[in-house]
């Protein structure tokens, strides 16, 4: 039980966590997707296992900066199965992704999350976390 690092074999208990997320259809491509985050050396990708079932995943990534002393870490995705949520289970997952991101010389963690996951904005502002508005992105 806790956390661990991710397997490819976890796929489908990362897919369902990704649905309760709003992110469906990822079952053709996910496997490949897995494989290339272990694959590479700056993320992480970490399950929380709970009675053997896998309840949580994150993905943070480390991002060397070249202006700034201290490097930064971005989680992309982080979900809790929502019947386990508000057990400690995502604050255990965010506290150890600090130490790993503190091991890795950064300085801060920055998390991008959609207006309408007000819950999460809670969740992020008990962990520490305040808003840096403006945020933008092309589509390419």
């Amino acid at each position: 039980m806790g956390i661990r690092n991710a397997k490819i074999s976890d796929w489908k208990e990362i897919m369902e966590l990704l649905q309760q997320l709003d992110y469906s259809d990822t079952d053709s491509f996910l496997q490949e997707k897995i494989k290339t985050l272990l694959d590479h050396p700056d993320e992480r990708l970490l399950v929380y296992e709970y009675d053997e079932k896998i309840v949580a995943f994150i993905s943070i990534h480390f991002i060397p900066q070249v202006a700034l002393k201290g490097d930064f870490a971005r989680i992309s995705y982080f979900a809790v199965d929502k019947k386990f949520r508000s057990k400690g289970i995502g604050r255990e997952i965010e506290e150890h992704c600090a130490y790993l991101a503190e091991e890795r010389k950064c300085d801060r963690i920055e998390v991008h999350s959609h207006s309408r996951r007000v819950n999460a904005h809670r969740f992020y502002c008990r962990q520490g976390f305040v808003e840096s508005p403006k945020y933008f992105i092309k589509k390419v």
